[in-house]
Order: structure tokens, then sequence, then C-alpha cells
């Protein structure tokens, strides 16, 4: 029996990507809306109710919405907003971080996708705050450079535009109040006690990022060399096939620069070590829009239905 998915909000950056990648299931059922009531609340409730599982990929208001629309016990629903990443009786979408996450996607009704920059950063602390390896109230600052895609379809068209303004060729810092909305899930999911300084960069090309986290060693509990920092990331994420640990040799391997947009149209996360024994700096590299949004909403799709968890991603 094919699973019936709806998607409340297909025409976004990230409705069309979960499309595209349900092109050659066989075992998916998408339930459309006729594009002149997608905005239609009776009719969007309908689709959400007929469905196995819905995604929603909606502004945070639209979103807390659809779900009150639910009057049944069976849809399931994996939210792609910022809307309920912390919110109680969520499961966090990000199955690679214990088994315990894995297990609340397997058997939840309602997932939380992680944000995109929340994604490298959680891949990257996760592991140490929850070995005691960096303690809960140690300072945090993290860089996330990404492609424009990230920025939504006003974003991209505003990137394409011939006669856009020339400062656009040059990457731009941003969330400079330091309020950006992927924080409470970067300090909650890895239980810090303080959020973290976080600097996002969006630069002139499409797709794919690095986020990166700078560690001192005198920061960290019972680690004490570039080695043993890389050997805890390799248990962490040993068999998971959608994150890569790369090998120690990786920052001479690439000549000594990183590219953001080379995992571009992947679905998986490589997380590099770098450094030396007393300055490292881990960084976690994918595409914002695989990993980090329409690739990781499918991956827990694949979970939640029992399926091999890269069915219909590119890997």
């Amino acid at each position: 029996m094919k699973t019936k998915v709806y998607i409340d909000g297909q025409e976004g950056t990230t409705g069309l990507r979960i499309i595209e990648r349900f092109s050659s299931r066989d075992d998916i059922e998408i339930l459309t809306i006729d594009p002149a009531l997608r905005k239609d609340t009776a009719e969007r409730k309908k689709l959400i109710n007929a469905s196995d599982i819905t995604f929603l990929c909606l502004p945070d208001a639209a979103a807390k919405e659809a779900v009150t629309l639910i009057d049944n016990e069976h849809t399931r629903i994996i939210d792609a907003s910022t809307a309920h990443r912390v919110a109680g009786g969520w499961a966090y979408g990000f199955p690679e971080l214990s088994s315990a996450h894995r297990e609340a996607i397997a058997t939840g009704k309602r997932i939380a996708n992680p944000g995109c920059h929340a994604t490298g950063f959680v891949s990257v602390v996760y592991p140490l705050t929850s070995a005691g390896v960096l303690p809960k109230q140690t300072p945090v600052a993290c860089f996330s450079l990404t492609g424009y895609s990230g920025g939504g379809k006003k974003m991209i068209a505003q990137y394409g535009d011939e006669n856009r303004d020339p400062l656009l060729g040059a990457p731009r810092i941003y969330g400079l109040t330091h309020s950006h909305k992927h924080l409470p899930e970067m300090q909650a999911v890895c239980g810090l006690e303080n959020a973290p300084l976080f600097s996002p960069i969006v630069a002139d090309y499409y797709a794919g990022m690095i986020v990166s986290v700078p560690v001192m060693a005198d920061q960290l509990k019972g680690v004490s060399s570039l080695k043993q920092l890389h050997e805890l990331y390799s248990d962490h994420y040993a068999g998971q096939k959608m994150i890569r640990v790369m090998p120690l040799t990786a920052q001479s391997d690439l000549g000594g620069f990183m590219s953001a947009n080379a995992p571009a149209g992947w679905d998986g996360l490589e997380l590099f070590v770098t450094g030396n024994d007393e300055r490292m700096m881990v960084c976690a590299r994918f595409d914002n829009l695989g990993k980090g949004a329409s690739g990781a909403a499918i991956q827990s799709m694949n979970i939640m239905i029992g399926c091999d968890e890269a069915k219909g991603l590119n890997l």
C-alpha cells in the first residue's frame, strides 16, 4: 500500500525539492491541491487529514495553524518551518544524534525538521556536549557560509536579477543582532547554558554550506589532541549512511581550501576535523537544500514508514 503524502506549501523551495525527490518512487502517492485553492483552509484541511504524512513547508504561523486542522489520530507531520523545533511533544528530525532521536522519529507523529545552519552546528556540538567533552557552560562560536538558495524564492530572484546590486557579488554577514531564528534549537538540542555566538554569511553561489565551530583544546575534557577529537566523531557517527567523518588528511587533500558549494545536489553531510592539537576547527559541509532541508525531511519520512532511510536521496 502506498503512503499518502500531502505537501502543504509545495510551491516553496523545500516543497519543490521534496516533490522532485519523489519522482522516481512507486511507494508514495502525492495528494495534490488545486492551485486556485492552495490557501483555502477547508481544502487544505481535507488533504492534511487524508494523508498519512503531511510535510509543512510554510511560514511559522501557517505551520502552527496547519497542525490545528488535524482531526484524526493517524496523520503524521514533518514540519520544515521553525515553529516546532523546540516545542514539547515534537521529535527533532536528526536521527544520527542518538538512538533515542532515531526512535523518536520512527514512532513519532510530530517531527520538526532541523534548520540548515542548526544542522551543521548540532552535528558538530552535540557529540561533544552529550559525551561531556565540552562543558555545557562553555561559550561557543559558530560561523556559517551558505549559498543564496537558503533565503528562499525572494533571495534567489534577487541574486538572479541581471540588474542586481553589485554588492551582492561579495559575501554578506547577516543576523547582526544575534537573534537568528535557528539559535533556540542550536542551544536547546546541544544542551548549552548559553546561546552560541553565531555569524551566518550568504555568498554569491546557489547551494551548499559550511558550518564551522572553533574549539580550543583547553576547553575540552578528556580530549587533548586533534587525533582524539577525530576519533570521537568517528565513533559517534560510525555506521551512519548520511554523515561521513572525513579523514584527518582531508585538510591537506583539499589543498588548503574548502569550497562550500562542493556538496550541492548531495543529501549527505561531511564532517572535517582540522587545525592542530591546540586550536581545532570542526566543519560540517552539506547542501542547505539537502541534509539542511528537503533531504532531511525525506530521511525522517523514510524512517517513519520503515524503509531504507536513504531511499530517494542522492548519496
